[in-house]
This record gives C-alpha cells, sequence and structure tokens, in this order.
C-alpha cells in the first residue's frame, strides 16, 4: 500500500515504521504524504487504539528532511513547505484523538525530532541521538521544534539545542524531560508497546478527553481549565463512566465499550 512505510495492526496497537532506511529514514514529500494518510486511517479504524511510530533499521528513527527536495526554495515555497505539514502531519498527530508513541531507534534530527516532539509519548533507545541541526543549514526548525521543544524541555535547554545545532544523548533527552524513558535497543518496542497496553486498558473517551485537556493547556486562545471541567463534566454522561465504577465497586476489571 506505502511506498515508504511499513504498517501493521496488532492487539489494537497500529504499528507504522519509516521504510527508508537506505536514505536513513528521512522525510521526503511522498513519505509525509504517506504518514498523513497512515495515521488518518489509523484514527479512523475501528481496530486501532493506539500507534506507535518508528524508523526501520538500527541506525535511525528519521534523522531529517530530505534537503534535496527544499534546497532551491524561496521564501513562499518555504512557508508553503511548513504549513502543509504542520496541518498534514504534525499537528494532527498532536491532536490525534488517540495516544501516539514515539520509538525513539537511532537518530532522530530536524524533522524526525519534530515528528518525535508531535507524539504524545516519547521512549528512545540508549543509542538514540537528538538535535535541532537546522541552523547549520542556514534555517530554523519548520515543523513546530522551536514551540514543542521548548515547552518540553524549558527555554534555555530548547535555545542550546536550536542554537548549537548539536545533538544530544538519550540520557540528556531523559534527564532533560526530552523522552520518558531510556531502554536497550531490543527492548524498544516492547518497552513501548507495554506503555501502549496500559493506556489501552484505560475508557477511549476519556483518553481522548485527556489528551484534549492536555493540549489545551499549550493554547494561547482557550482557557485549558474550562476545557478540563467541560470534558470531565461529559465524562459523567458515557457509559465507560458507568462501568468504571461499577468495576470498581464490584472490584473487577472494567469492560470498557468506548460509549
Amino acid at each position: 500500500m506505502f511506498e515508504n512505510l511499513l504498517t501493521h495492526t496488532d492487539n489494537r496497537i497500529h504499528h507504522i515504521i519509516i521504510n527508508r532506511a537506505g536514505k536513513m529514514n528521512a522525510l521526503n514529500r511522498n513519505t509525509l504524504a504517506e504518514l498523513h494518510t497512515a495515521v488518518y486511517d489509523a484514527l479512523n479504524s475501528n481496530q486501532v487504539g493506539g500507534i506507535i511510530i518508528t524508523g526501520a533499521g538500527e541506525k535511525a528513527f528519521v534523522a531529517g528532511a530530505d534537503i534535496a527536495e527544499f534546497a532551491s526554495f524561496d521564501s513562499t515555497k518555504g512557508e508553503q513547505l511548513a504549513r502543509h505539514g504542520h496541518r498534514t502531519v504534525f499537528n494532527m498527530i498532536e491532536n490525534s484523538s488517540k495516544p501516539i508513541i514515539a520509538a525513539i531507534n537511532g537518530f532522530a534530527l530536524g524533522g524526525g525530532l519534530e515528528l518525535a516532539l508531535a507524539c504524545h509519548i516519547r521512549v528512545a533507545s540508549n543509542n538514540a541521538k537528538m538535535g535541532l541541526p537546522e541552523v547549520s543549514l542556514g534555517l530554523i526548525p519548520g515543523y513546530g521544534g522551536t514551540q514543542r521543544l521548548t515547552r518540553l524541555v524549558g527555554r534555555g535547554r530548547a535555545l542550546e539545542m536550536i542554537l548549537t545545532g548539536d545533538m544530544i544523548s538519550a540520557e540528556d533527552a531523559h534527564a532533560y524531560g526530552l523522552v520518558n524513558h531510556v531502554t536497550a535497543p531490543e527492548e524498544l518496542l516492547p518497552a513501548a508497546e507495554a506503555i501502549m497496553n496500559r493506556i489501552l486498558s484505560r475508557a477511549p473517551l476519556a483518553l481522548t478527553a485527556a489528551i484534549e485537556a492536555v493540549n489545551a493547556s499549550t493554547q494561547n486562545n482557550i482557557d485549558g481549565f474550562e476545557t478540563e471541567i467541560e470534558k470531565f463534566a461529559r465524562s459523567f454522561d458515557t457509559e465507560d463512566f458507568k462501568e468504571g465504577v461499577a468495576a470498581f465497586l464490584e472490584k473487577r476489571k472494567p469492560n470498557f465499550q468506548g460509549k
């Protein structure tokens, strides 16, 4: 189905593997278009509860964008490139109604780190290297890196990473709060799947509401507290709430239906 992606679903977890290992899984125009389709389809599938995104091979998650594609761009084309990427891929992932985990295996640079930043949770192998090296090309990050990195690690750390363009280790990324967990390479996907399975044992509608409420905290034109109150209140009208309370009182595991 896809030229640059491998996808499969196991036990409600949809795996999206960026499959350009010969190009260090760099994001070209076609790969971004396929990512949009793959994520969109997963979000609209009743068989999918959550998504894990990773890269093919052991060297790279995504080692950046395909620089040759935009080497001749002017400011108009550059703006179109950034706006289209934000709308169709990066913002869609961040605002996904289903949880998305990035399993970072190797280099996550430039657009690759920005892809991981858009995901809700990040797990990295201990050989991963992360950075936003755009200033070395005379650019700045254009797929949300200046905003999402700052939210995660703070202004000082973000500016140091962006202004130097230097890579950081997985251990430093964990210390900065950039990644949630660091594992051995062979444990990366099992660790991501274990986290996702814990998430998917919870009420689906509550997961969506929680993502929306947390995302509202970063948007200047939205009162995050009001969003939380609204989502909290609506939860009381769901069948999942009734099932969750009944299961708690009856001391059994809940059987959520996403209703």
